[in-house]
């Protein structure tokens, strides 16, 4: 008999489960997934945190085709079967988008002599979506899903899950399930780790994730943009248990996107694909990863609380102002002196701020006609709970072999990553 599943969360991974299920026969009336966020009509550009498709299928677009970037999922599954899952998702954004045909993949494959001197260029395969054509990709995923029965309930925040007896709570219905898919993105981390907590998952630590969203003129980096869009610049320091890395990196038409979690600010990026919307710059992620944090999740609320003021976080530059979204308004922030850069944020986050500054610093060399011509929004944060252990042959939990953690609850750092994961759970399910 075919169960009755239950899908936490619809962004990617969610979205991806249930449309591998449908697509293999799996009754839609019996798939049931609940979001806090709105459908794709009804989701406006600037909700980027939560509804269909979530954060990073809303607002980025970019997908990464790897298995060394992104979280795990080969350690599960293996490599082979890692980039099979990978594939999939890269599919289905294909299936869905309104000209399948532009949907590139940039794959550099050098490093170039200028860089070498001070930082490692990573270079990955990347799936260029299209951040101005996500939206009409979500209404098309939608529909289809529609179609094939699947309910949706919007604007439901779940405020707890009973794993004994099989049931999700919110404030307005019950579900019952046979199976639970809990897919959850950033906004849903704090609950999963109360959920972890409830029920003493076991789990394994995992490490910080913090930094700042890097803005500046494209022009200082377009001879690295012609190598790799998506460049990753990084440098490790193992004594002192610190790495850092450039992330998401958006340009032509780049904006920086803010994003509210727990009530506090912290920001990211995102670029337009239509010309209409170009204004030549460049944004990326600087993100230290920082081990030996005891409580890295604890920790990581707690910097990035001290990093706000006047109800949003901060901006600082030596020769700008803070930037427009793209819908023209003034990205929200609060522009800080470099007196409170040295003298708040550098004690807010532990004494680690100074490496990237020093990242910056570099660039600047390594740039030349980079100058003072930059700003910085901050922080930037990737909130990573402990990992719960989960069996590797359908991701569910060790005590609780009908409920499968996916996406952001199970450390994974971006859409393709995500996705695979919850395509990798559907087919045991469909099994």
């Amino acid at each position: 008999m075919d169960k009755r599943i239950v899908i936490v969360g619809a962004g990617v991974a969610g979205v991806n489960a249930a449309t591998k299920l449908v697509d293999n026969g799996y009754p839609g009336e019996l798939i049931k997934v609940i979001d806090m966020g709105k459908d794709p009509y009804q989701r406006k550009p600037e909700e980027v945190m939560t509804g269909f498709l979530g954060a990073g299928g809303w607002s980025d677009g970019k997908l990464t085709y790897h298995t060394a970037i992104g979280g795990q999922l080969s350690k599960y599954c293996g490599e082979e079967k890692a980039m099979e899952l990978m594939d999939q998702v890269i599919t289905n954004f294909k299936r869905f988008h309104p000209k399948p045909e532009e949907v590139q993949c940039s794959n550099p494959v050098e490093e170039p002599e200028f860089i070498k001197p001070y930082f490692g260029l990573r270079l990955f395969p990347v799936w260029h979506v299209g951040t101005d054509y996500l939206s009409e990709i979500a209404k098309n995923w939608y529909d289809y899903l529609i179609s094939k029965g699947v309910q949706f309930y919007w604007e439901e925040k779940v405020r707890r899950i009973d794993f004994k007896n099989n049931r999700v709570f919110t404030h307005n219905i019950i579900l019952t399930y046979d199976e639970l898919i809990f897919a959850v993105g950033k906004s849903g981390i704090d609950f999963a780790q109360q959920l972890a907590q409830k029920y003493e998952l076991p789990d394994e630590p995992k490490s910080v994730q913090i930094g700042v969203r890097f803005e500046a003129p494209q022009k200082h980096f377009q001879k690295l943009i012609d190598i790799s869009y998506d460049f990753k610049l990084y440098r490790k320091f193992d004594d002192e248990g610190v790495s850092l890395r450039s992330f998401c990196t958006n340009n032509n038409a780049a904006y920086v996107a803010v994003e509210e979690t727990y009530g506090d600010h912290s920001y990211n990026g995102h670029a337009k694909k239509d010309e209409a919307y170009r204004n030549n710059m460049t944004n990326f992620g600087i993100l230290m990863e920082i081990n030996g944090i005891e409580d890295p999740f604890t920790w990581s609320r707690d910097v990035v609380n001290k990093l706000q003021s006047k109800g949003t976080g901060l901006y600082y530059s030596p020769s700008r102002t803070p930037s427009t979204t793209s819908e023209g308004n003034n990205v929200t922030s609060t522009q800080i002196s470099l007196d409170t850069l040295t003298h708040v944020v550098e004690p807010a986050m532990g004494g680690y701020f100074k490496y990237v500054m020093d990242f910056i610093m570099d660039m600047k060399k390594v740039f030349p006609t980079l100058g003072d011509d930059w700003g910085m929004y901050i922080p930037e944060v990737k909130y990573l709970s402990p990992e719960v252990k989960v069996n590797y042959e359908n991701l569910s939990l060790i005590d609780y072999p009908n409920v499968h953690f996916v996406g952001d609850a199970l450390s994974a750092r971006g859409i393709t990553v995500s996705g695979a994961q919850a395509i990798y759970v559907a087919e045991n399910l469909i099994k």
